[in-house]
């Protein structure tokens, strides 16, 4: 259990810390947290699932921002051509 809170709050201080746009971090403190939990439940490697839940969280974030512009693009363009 100590292991798990303390990779989950060395993952909260490190973001914290990095002066990083909240753009580039989306998902990854989210993705590590979850990471972390399983990666240590599946045989103590938390901090290893942490680094790969961040990687994975902020890819699916990236993607979701992707979307999310292609549909208002869309949007815009069928708005111009009524």
């Amino acid at each position: 259990m100590k292991a798990i809170l303390l990779s989950a709050s060395l993952a909260l201080t490190l973001v914290a810390a990095l002066p990083a746009p909240h753009a580039e971090a989306a998902g990854c403190v989210k993705g590590a947290v979850v990471g972390g939990v399983a990666g240590h439940v599946a045989g103590h490697h938390g901090l290893l699932g942490a680094g790969a839940g961040c990687a994975v969280g902020h890819h699916e974030a990236s993607k979701h921002q992707r979307e999310q512009a292609q549909e208002a693009q869309n949007n815009r363009h069928n708005d111009e051509s009524r």
